[in-house]
């Protein structure tokens, strides 16, 4: 019994250590959302903002600006919805949603990013746009491998199938938009219901 008992203590020790140095209450839903949201923003431009033929599109267009509009709109779409499911998550479960560890993930999450969205703004400005759907989905997996150690669940796992599907993406030139669509819309609506289903389960 004392064995038990020592075992069940050094269990509950190690969880609430591991509580301490991860953030735990990312919001399956989240996921979801911002899944759809890439994939609605992507059908937006694919019909309404891209040339149909085999052209790119000029950095300094009209539709060159709005698709870069679709594109922050996303983004933000998707971190407003995490940031608001998050929280109550972590309402629901009396964690804290601000603390060192969530500035860790912050930070360890927008190096990357922001060093990837930099370099890709580089490249666009040289007229270089093959690559840039790969880029924005290997500096995407970056990110999430980068900050996944702050986090539990499987964020690292999504991090690195982005990076995979980066690297597919950039050998087959020519098929940027679908990988996109499959990496921020598809993958994203997958991981979120896996994660989300979990919560459930909880």
């Amino acid at each position: 019994m004392d064995s038990k008992k020592y075992l069940d203590d050094i269990s509950q020790i190690k969880d609430l250590m591991n509580r301490s140095s991860r953030f735990i209450s990312l919001s399956g839903l989240s996921g979801i959302l911002a899944g759809v949201y890439a994939i609605t923003g992507a059908l937006v431009a694919y019909f309404f903002l891209l040339p149909q033929d085999d052209s790119y599109v000029v950095i300094h267009g009209w539709n060159f600006k709005l698709i870069v509009g679709i594109l922050i709109t996303v983004a933000v779409l998707s971190f407003v919805s995490a940031y608001l499911l998050t929280t109550r998550k972590a309402k629901k479960n009396n964690e804290k949603i601000w603390d060192d560890t969530t500035k860790r993930l912050l930070l360890n999450f927008f190096v990357p990013l922001v060093t990837g969205g930099i370099y890709i703004l580089i490249k666009l400005n040289s007229q270089h746009y093959g690559l840039t759907a790969s880029l924005m989905l290997i500096f995407y997996g970056l990110a999430l491998v980068n900050a996944s150690k702050y986090t539990i669940g499987t964020v690292q796992y999504l991090g690195y199938t982005q990076i995979v599907l980066g690297l597919i993406c950039a050998a087959m030139p020519g098929y940027g938009f679908w990988f996109w669509v499959v990496g921020f819309g598809i993958l994203h609506i997958v991981y979120g219901s896996i994660m989300h289903f979990r919560e459930e389960k909880a």
